[in-house]
């Protein structure tokens, strides 16, 4: 019976450990720009998982239908140029993506921005740059 509860004991320790080793690695991301907002979360995928980067989930939100406009998030790895995730006007689309350097095994930087496309007679509006950095 001793060795039962000691499993049980062991065993709960174990999972509620799991639990708050997920739940702290994911955390919440909000960008905003009038008319334009990024909601999800990002995490820092292990080294030891291909591609090793940062794993960005959510939506890419049109917040003003009616002003005939895009959106757009701009990301930055490393030193890299720019790359531009495309929204859709009058619509939200899901984000589920891993943003990587594919020179190296460990990504350790990664900027972001989410922009609203105001044509090209005028500049667009973006949110301030956010710079992921890994530890």
């Amino acid at each position: 019976m001793r060795k039962f509860a000691t499993a049980v004991v062991a065993a709960g320790l174990f999972f509620g450990g799991m639990g708050v080793a997920v739940a702290n690695s994911t955390h919440k991301l909000v960008m905003r720009t009038p008319g334009a907002a990024f909601v999800g979360t990002y995490a820092w995928q292990p080294t030891t998982k291909v591609p090793s980067g940062l794993h960005v989930k959510g939506e890419l939100r049109d917040e003003k239908d009616d002003d005939g406009h895009n959106v757009y998030m701009r990301v930055q790895v490393e030193k890299y140029p720019w790359g531009d995730l495309k929204g859709v006007q009058r619509a939200d689309i899901k984000v589920d993506k891993v943003y990587t350097d594919g020179a190296v095994l460990k990504t350790k930087e990664v900027r972001m921005q989410v922009c609203l496309d105001r044509g090209s007679l005028r500049p667009d509006h973006c949110s301030r740059e956010r710079l992921f950095s890994r530890k």
